[in-house]
C-alpha cells in the first residue's frame, strides 16, 4: 500500500555538537515523503523524501542564512536534499535497517537508517477517517563525506563544527486511497 507524509505530525530534525563541548539542533521545515509499506513482506518496501534545504531551521536566523550558504548547504546550487531507499532488511520485531541514497550538497552517498515502525491505525479508529502509519528513522553521517567542510579554529584548540551529524526522522503517513 502507498502512502503520503502528513507533514502536520512529522519531523526531519538534525543535531551536531558545536564547539566540541555542546549540540545544537534544527529541523527542515519543507519536506515530502513516499512511501510503500508492505507487513507481510517488508522487504518489499520502499520510501522517497526530499526536503528542502532553504527550509532549515536552527531558530537563529543568522545561522540559518550561513548555513544555506554556499560555505555549507549553498541551497541556491543545490536545493534539496533527497533520500531513496534501496533495500528494507527486517531486523526483529518492528525494528528494520534502510539502505538507500541520500544526496546531499549534489553529493550521493549509501546511508543505513535504523527504523523502528510503530504500526498502522485503521480508518475505523481514527478520528481523522483515514488510515494512518507512523515509523521512526535515525542515522548518523559524516557531513564531510557530503563536501561540508566549512569550519573555524578554536584558540583553545577543536573545531566551532562537529563532523558527525545525527538525523532523526519522525513520520506519520496517510494510506493513499
Amino acid at each position: 500500500m502507498v502512502w503520503t507524509l502528513d507533514t502536520t505530525h512529522s519531523e526531519v530534525t538534525f543535531s551536531i555538537r558545536h564547539m566540541m563541548f555542546s549540540k545544537v539542533s534544527g529541523s527542515f521545515n519543507v519536506f515530502k515523503a513516499t512511501l510503500e509499506i508492505d507487513e507481510e513482506h517488508p522487504e518489499n518496501s520502499w520510501v522517497q523524501a526530499e526536503a528542502e534545504v532553504a527550509s532549515i531551521n536552527t531558530r537563529e536566523e543568522k545561522r540559518d542564512a550561513h548555513l544555506r550558504s554556499a560555505d555549507f548547504f549553498d541551497a541556491d546550487k543545490y536545493p534539496l536534499l533527497t533520500f531513496k531507499s534501496k533495500q528494507v532488511l527486517p531486523k526483529g520485531g518492528r525494528h528494520y535497517d534502510v539502505v538507500g541514497d541520500l544526496t546531499l550538497h549534489g553529493v550521493t552517498r549509501e546511508v543505513t537508517f535504523d527504523v523502528e515502525y510503530g504500526g498502522q491505525i485503521p480508518k475505523a479508529s481514527n478520528p481523522f477517517g483515514d488510515q494512518r502509519a507512523g515509523l521512526t528513522a535515525t542515522t548518523t553521517i559524516n557531513r564531510k563525506d557530503f563536501g561540508l567542510t566549512w569550519n573555524f579554529a578554536l584558540e583553545t584548540g577543536g573545531i566551532m563544527v562537529g563532523e558527525e551529524v545525527k538525523i532523526e526522522i519522525n513520520l506519520e503517513a496517510v494510506a493513499d486511497s
